[in-house]
Formats: structure tokens, C-alpha cells, sequence
């Protein structure tokens, strides 16, 4: 083997660290950019933040604040650790009143109010009943397998099971039956809300229906309707006429009575957080114009601080001065780059309002297709740095609050030759929907014929995923005779 030495050309990416922490800012939310930035004023002495009433001055200024800057420093240094004070901590200290004198600040009662939960408001109730203890760990048991909408989550005989588990725990020898269980289960079934811990939809039903008494006729055409549950849910109003002698009249009112009773008893004690997004670019018209332009209240307002900039000597190569230095240059890289972010943002933001404006003025069916390379084109940047910044970006807009990857949708060929986006087909066909006959509602494959007279070329099947991805049911089960 003989050794060489020779030269070999070849290009090679390389990501400086300012543009790989461009790129980490780029793909940040509003409120993990937020976050960043905190730890940025956190780590480096050199950036700060600025206040809302700052005004920028001009260098003379700058120079003079400076100098009484380091004028104070010095006369700090100087002051002693201890200081003659001219009051005592009498004249300080506020005594606490008294209970025959008038307090401070009028007390009042706390009217906060919070979600209680499905388990606690079930278990104030069972201990107001008279159980005994053994009952009472039962209820705790069935309490404790409910699901969220308020339906038992397990078979009868892992309650027993679970119970007697407890039982042994708690010292007590005593063998409890199924019949005990079931005893327990009906008292819970019939306090608040009612229908609570069921087994099923037919069940919960049921127990509610017991508590109506206006109406006995109507009451036992309902009853007789859930004896034949299966034909009820698959809407055989023809079946359930025959099997259970009514009219369809008698049909529409016992159906009518069912509707108007709690399928999820427990599902009013889940708590119902919404998340709020800000957003980060806002859209307005003024003038029969759209104008973007980005939120101010998310817009940072930093700059290097002007006093420990002026401690940096040029020549000096002092560690000191040399940390103050690399700071300084962390804090100008990163409000560079806070800069970059924000103007990639708007650029994007006005070339998708752009390409969207039917979006903004007839709604849904107006929307345009659009895709990453076209706006990546447009705005002359990488798909991938388009990508990034549509990414957990938010706008608003007269019409709501929509993500930046909302507007970018596929597209369907017409019979004009264009294209046509699948947002906008999926609004004309829950537009359709809407407006058709429940008696007689229309099939997928009439939507597509309806579509293809419009001069969109879609298969059934194409209307059909449509469909599901918009969670609208079939067209058997959209039929209501009655």
C-alpha cells in the first residue's frame, strides 16, 4: 500500500450558530417565542427588555446617561454597609385591629366558583343517604368506575369484586352478594343527575323515563318503543310502527319525548377548558383593501443595554471584556434574528391573503388551492422555511381565527380545466347537505352529480371521505320520516 497526498475539492452546508438560532425562533409559537426570549434576558446581562413609555434618545444623551451611570457606580461603592436611619419600627409596623374595631378592608365572601366533578357531586349525595358502611364502600366502588360521560365501565361482578377487596382491607369478614350490589346501583341510578351509573343507552333511557308522570300513555308508547331499541336506532320507522301497534302520530310523539332526555348524564360535570390562541398576524380591511400587519401585543421590544456596553474597551483583552464582548454580540444576533422572524412571517401572511382573497370575502367556498411551493416561489424562499413559519401561527381575521396552514389545501381538476380546493368542495358539499330534504336525503353519488353539473370532476368516493372528514353521517342514517 503506498501513501499519498492529494487535494479534494467539495461544497459542504455548514449552519452557523445565528442561523441555526434563526431557524429555532422561525418555527416557534407566540408563546414559546415568549418563553425564549425570557430565558434570553434571564442568561445574557447585555439584552433587555424595553418598556411600553421608552423613547428612544438621541447619542448625546445616550453619552451623558452614561457617564452619570458610571458616576453612580462609584458613588455606590463608597456608601457604607450601614446607615442612620431617622425612623423606628413603630412608625412603620401597622398593628393588626381589633376585633371591637373596624377592619382594614371590608371582608367578603368568596364567590369563585369551580367545575365540581361527576364523583364528588355523586358522593355528597350518598353520604346524606342512610347506607351502612358496607353500602356506602359499594357506592364508592361504583362512583369510582363510572366513565366521563357517567355509564358504569365495568361488568357487576368487578364491583363485587372491588368491594370485597375493600372490605377485607378495612378488617370487616363478611361476604357480600351480587343482590347487594345491584341495591346500591339503583339507589346511585336514581340520584343526580338521574341515569347516572348505567350500563347502557337503552338503560339510562329507561330510568329517566320512570320519572315522567304528565303523560301515562305517552309514557308507556315510549316504553314500548325501547323494547325494540335495535329497530329505533337504525330509524326502521316502518318496523317499529308494526311491532309496537302505534300510529305515526303516537310514533313521532313517544320518539320526541326520548329525545328530550340526558344520553350522557355525567357529561355536564366535564370540565371545559378552552384554549386560547393569540395570534400573531391580524387582517383588516379599511378602504375595500385588506391590510395584514403583524399583533404589536406579541411584538418584543429589546435592545442591548446601553450601560454595560460602554464598560466594553476596544483594545482591551481582558477576560472581563472579552465575556462582555460575547455577550454583546449573543444579545445583536438575537435581536437580529427576533427581526428576521417577524419580517419572513408578514411576507408569508401577505402572499396567502393574497392568494386567498375569495376566502376573506364569500367565505369557505371561495378558498383558493393552494400549496408550500407556491408561496415559497412567490416569496422567493425554501418550501421548508415556509413550512416553519406556518407552523402553530395564527391569524385573525374578520371571518375567525385560523391556523397559516389552514389556507393550504389540494386541489380537484374542473371541467374547465382548472383546479378547484378540496376546503372549498367540502363547504359546497355541507351546503348541499343542509339544504336537502330529510325525507329524502341525498346520496353521495347524487352530491358528486350535483358537483360535476358545478364543473368539479370528484368520484363518490372522493365525496364520501369528503363526508366522514366533515363527521356528517350517511344519507340512510341523515333519513327522518317522521
Amino acid at each position: 500500500m503506498k501513501l499519498s497526498v492529494g487535494l479534494k475539492v467539495a461544497n459542504t452546508l455548514s449552519l452557523t450558530p445565528q442561523l441555526q438560532q434563526a431557524i429555532k425562533l422561525l418555527q416557534l409559537s407566540s408563546l414559546e417565542l415568549e418563553q425564549e426570549i425570557q430565558n434570553q434576558l434571564d442568561s445574557n446581562p447585555l439584552l433587555e427588555a424595553i418598556d411600553d413609555d421608552f423613547k428612544e434618545t438621541s447619542s448625546a444623551n445616550d453619552h451623558d446617561t452614561d457617564q452619570s451611570s458610571h458616576e453612580e457606580y462609584n458613588q455606590n461603592e463608597l456608601i457604607p454597609d450601614d446607615l442612620p436611619v431617622d425612623t423606628d419600627w413603630d412608625e412603620i409596623y401597622t398593628h393588626q385591629p381589633t376585633a371591637l374595631a373596624t377592619p382594614e378592608y371590608e371582608e367578603r365572601e368568596d364567590n369563585r366558583s369551580g367545575t365540581e366533578s361527576l364523583s364528588d357531586h355523586l358522593l355528597w349525595q350518598i353520604n346524606l343517604l342512610h347506607l351502612s358502611k358496607i353500602e356506602q364502600m359499594i357506592a364508592y366502588c361504583i362512583v369510582d368506575a363510572l366513565d366521563e360521560r357517567g355509564y358504569l365501565d365495568c361488568e357487576i361482578e368487578e364491583i363485587l369484586t372491588a368491594a370485597q377487596h375493600l372490605l377485607t382491607q378495612a378488617g370487616i369478614e363478611e361476604e357480600l352478594e351480587l343482590a347487594e350490589v345491584v341495591v346500591v346501583l339503583k339507589y346511585i341510578q336514581r340520584l343526580d343527575p338521574v341515569g347516572v351509573s348505567c350500563r347502557n343507552l337503552v338503560e339510562c333511557l329507561s330510568i329517566q323515563l320512570e320519572t315522567y308522570h304528565q303523560n301515562l300513555q305517552l309514557k308507556a308508547n315510549a316504553h314500548a318503543l325501547l323494547a325494540h331499541a335495535d329497530l329505533l336506532m337504525a330509524n326502521d320507522i316502518n318496523r317499529l310502527m308494526k311491532q309496537t301497534k302505534l300510529s305515526l302520530e303516537q310514533l313521532k310523539h313517544a320518539m320526541t319525548l326520548l329525545k328530550s332526555f340526558d344520553p350522557a348524564p355525567g357529561a355536564q360535570f366535564q370540565s371545559k377548558e378552552q384554549e386560547y390562541q393569540t395570534p400573531d398576524v391580524i387582517l383588516q380591511k379599511k378602504n375595500d383593501r385588506w391590510h395584514v400587519f403583524l399583533n404589536p401585543d406579541i411584538l418584543p421590544k429589546l435592545r442591548v443595554n446601553p450601560y454595560y456596553a460602554g464598560l466594553i474597551k476596544r483594545a482591551d483583552q481582558s477576560d472581563d471584556n472579552q465575556y462582555l464582548k460575547n455577550q454583546m454580540l449573543e444579545a445583536k444576533n438575537f435581536i437580529k434574528s427576533i427581526d428576521e422572524r417577524h419580517k419572513t412571517l408578514l411576507k408569508v401572511a401577505t402572499c396567502i391573503v393574497e392568494h386567498q382573497r375569495d376566502f376573506f370575502e364569500i367565505g369557505p367556498e371561495g378558498m383558493k388551492p393552494l400549496v408550500l411551493r407556491d408561496v415559497a416561489d412567490e416569496v422567493e424562499l425554501h418550501e421548508s422555511t415556509v413550512s416553519r413559519v406556518t407552523t402553530n401561527k395564527y391569524i385573525l381575521t374578520p371571518r375567525g381565527l385560523f391556523e397559516l396552514k389552514y389556507f393550504f389545501s389540494s386541489h380537484v381538476g374542473t371541467a374547465t380545466g382548472g383546479e378547484c380546493s378540496s376546503t372549498a368542495i367540502r363547504a359546497m358539499i355541507k351546503k348541499l347537505i343542509a339544504a336537502e330534504n330529510s325525507k329524502k336525503p341525498l346520496s353521495d353519488n347524487t352530491i358528486a352529480k350535483m358537483l360535476q353539473e358545478e364543473g368539479i370532476d370528484v368520484a363518490r368516493r372522493t365525496v364520501a371521505k369528503y363526508r366522514e372528514s366533515l363527521n356528517i353521517p350517511s344519507s340512510s342514517d341523515r333519513k327522518i320520516l317522521i
